[in-house]
């Protein structure tokens, strides 16, 4: 057991930005570790917004029982564009004034992060991050909540849609999400076996790309996958095939756009875990006097990033693993 050198005795716990398999284990994690330490927890429901206009409820252990298997988030989540003021903050703020708490526990991705981050600075609130984004692109951290099951929702589709190619010699364009970031895209093209994947991370040559089907076309290949992130500079799958289309007329051409099923379903035993280590270690270190930090979980031990650095920059794709891909062709 740690030593608290911190008075906290009231903290308060939003999930904010796009939803993410494994949120409410996090949150259950909190309330739960929480009250190990006799600390009392409210919940704020649709996140900053909810925050400005009072909606707050307390929770204890029985609060959040039978929800560590649900995804999306018992809190909701929505944005705020009044959260973006001085004047919504300076509410936002007034709101945890009134109920004397010490401290604010967020879960959610760089936009969440950026916001808290403001309001701890203008207000003087402790502020702790648990990272939860489909897309995995926070530094200080290996993976975020929700990543892998997202990876393994977009690889089921694609194992799917494998079968079905095969069976009558089609092309596939499959668009995961991704708008900035292309790991899902990268590692879910590995798993798949996708001849191409398209990531925003790297320039796309439209060329080069009918090339590279071309040679499948001449060693015979009698199907074919390509997984697009929908950030990709070609514009998604659906712009992809059309500017292609023409060059591979003996294709059956078909798009499958994955959408926001990579968003949604129960989250995998990895993301439980990760989110239950996040949540008890966001408590942990605000009992041990740290604020404007991020959680975060480096080869297996817990990490801590001052918040203004996890919001500076994305982080990068494993390169080895993007070499690994081409190899994999």
């Amino acid at each position: 057991m740690i030593q608290p050198v911190s008075d906290i005795k009231t903290i308060a716990v939003l999930t904010s930005g796009g939803d993410s398999p494994g949120m409410n284990a996090a949150v259950r994690s909190v309330v739960r570790t929480a009250a190990a330490f006799n600390i009392e927890v409210w919940a704020v429901y649709h996140g900053y917004q909810g925050l400005i206009e009072g909606e707050f409820e307390k929770m204890g252990t029985h609060s959040v029982s039978n929800i560590i298997q649900r995804g999306g988030t018992i809190l909701k989540s929505a944005r705020s564009t009044e959260f973006r003021t001085k004047e919504g903050r300076a509410k936002a703020a007034a709101q945890l004034a009134e109920r004397n708490i010490d401290a604010l526990v967020v879960i959610g991705g760089d936009g969440t992060f950026t916001g808290s981050n403001i309001l701890s600075n203008e207000h003087n609130i402790n502020v702790v991050g648990i990272p939860a984004t489909i897309d995995n692109d926070i530094i200080g951290t290996d993976e975020t909540i929700g990543y892998d099951t997202a990876l393994n929702t977009a690889m089921e589709a694609i194992d799917k849609i494998r079968d079905t190619a095969d069976a009558h010699e089609r092309m596939f364009l499959v668009e995961v999400m991704g708008r900035d970031a292309g790991f899902i895209a990268l590692e879910t093209g590995i798993a798949g076996g996708a001849e191409i994947s398209l990531l925003p991370e790297e320039l796309t040559n439209v060329g080069e790309i009918k090339a590279q089907l071309k040679n499948m076309l001449k060693d015979q290949v009698r199907s074919s996958l390509v997984v697009v992130a929908e950030g990709d500079e070609t514009g998604g799958a659906l712009k992809l095939a059309e500017n292609i289309k023409e060059d591979f007329k003996q294709y059956d051409m078909r798009v499958c756009i994955l959408g926001h099923t990579q968003r949604g379903g129960s989250p995998t035993a990895r993301d439980r875990v990760l989110a239950s280590r996040l949540g008890a270690s966001a408590v942990k270190v605000l009992l041990e006097g740290h604020s404007e930090i991020m959680v975060g979980i480096v080869n297996n031990a817990l990490k801590i990033t001052p918040m203004r650095v996890a919001v500076s920059k994305k982080k990068d794709l494993d390169y080895t693993l993007v070499e690994l891909a081409k190899l994999l062709r």
